[in-house]
């Protein structure tokens, strides 16, 4: 959804203070939150929340933690954001290159032309230019681009950022290589959104593997406006409500993540006392006094 970590600057301004339930509870309470959602801003919240989880996990060493994200260019704006940055060492890699071959494929055809791709020279000269656009090829992709993805050597923790459908049968893969000797951890992988895992195997292999083990966002708000639902493994699964004033206050708990059913059962149990009503009700004065 976007959530906004404030471990980046936006704007030049560090908005570490109003931390991740701040971002949350005001896309709750904002209805048009989502008109600034953009495809950069899911990609910087994923990026910060990997770089909180290889904080977490710094004491393991750099060198046996690996975040691999979706494409080069992904894996790149990682390494750009936390160069120098001594919470966040990690060997940054991705599981796709097809973003990057299209980014040099673009550059060599501005600087040589179609003939630098053998498709507009002719004799010698086409034969000389193509080889000196494969020479680059290989020198460009050469260590990572040819063979299945393999995760780095000493690798103990895994976090895949944001994975995709086909990334996660990918992912099958390598959890099946690399066994019990690393942890594997999907970070907004938003599998309870996706329809399809391809087959069956993939889809229970993901059911029954993964264990939930953080999750905050809202709950569906045709069946409970106005509330959160967060998990922090192993505790319980929350149906929280977010008062117009003072924290989230719990209304429900499961055992498992309650469906959209069990979430509108919630919300309609809720007993408002008298105080908070009137706090409430001052709240929609002074808010009705300010427009």
């Amino acid at each position: 959804m976007g959530t906004k970590f404030g471990i980046e600057k936006n704007n030049g301004i560090n908005k570490r203070k109003g931390g991740k339930l701040a971002s949350v509870l005001s896309s709750v309470n904002d209805s048009s939150s989502t008109s600034g959602l953009t495809r950069d801003v899911l990609d910087t919240s994923d990026r910060e929340l990997a770089r909180l989880f290889v904080e977490m996990f710094q004491p393991l060493g750099g060198d046996h933690i690996s975040v691999v994200f979706h494409d080069t260019n992904l894996a790149e704006a990682a390494q750009q954001a936390w160069k120098g940055d001594v919470g966040a060492e990690c060997k940054i890699t991705s599981l796709n290159k097809g973003k990057k071959v299209k980014s040099a494929l673009k550059e060599m055809k501005s600087k040589q032309g179609m003939s630098g791709l053998g498709m507009g020279a002719s004799g010698g000269g086409k034969k000389s230019k193509k080889k000196a656009f494969a020479t680059k090829m290989n020198e460009e992709f050469d260590d990572s681009s040819s063979g299945p993805f393999r995760l780095p050597e000493g690798c103990e923790l895994a976090l895949f950022v944001s994975p995709s459908i086909k990334d996660l049968i990918t992912i099958k893969s390598i959890c099946e290589d690399v066994g019990m000797g690393t942890l594997v951890v999907l970070l907004n992988a938003r599998l309870s959104l996706i329809e399809s895992f391809g087959s069956e195997e993939n889809e229970q292999f993901y059911k029954n593997e993964f264990e939930s083990i953080f999750y905050l966002s809202v709950a569906p708000q045709q069946a409970a406006p106005g509330c959160l639902m967060h998990r922090s493994y192993p505790n319980d699964w929350i149906v929280a409500r977010k008062p117009k004033s003072g924290a989230p206050k719990t209304i429900a708990t499961y055992t498992d993540k309650p469906s959209e059913k069990e979430c509108s059962d919630a919300y309609e149990s809720i007993e408002v006392g008298d105080m908070e009503k009137a706090t409430e009700t001052i709240l929609d004065n002074v808010s009705t006094w300010l427009k």
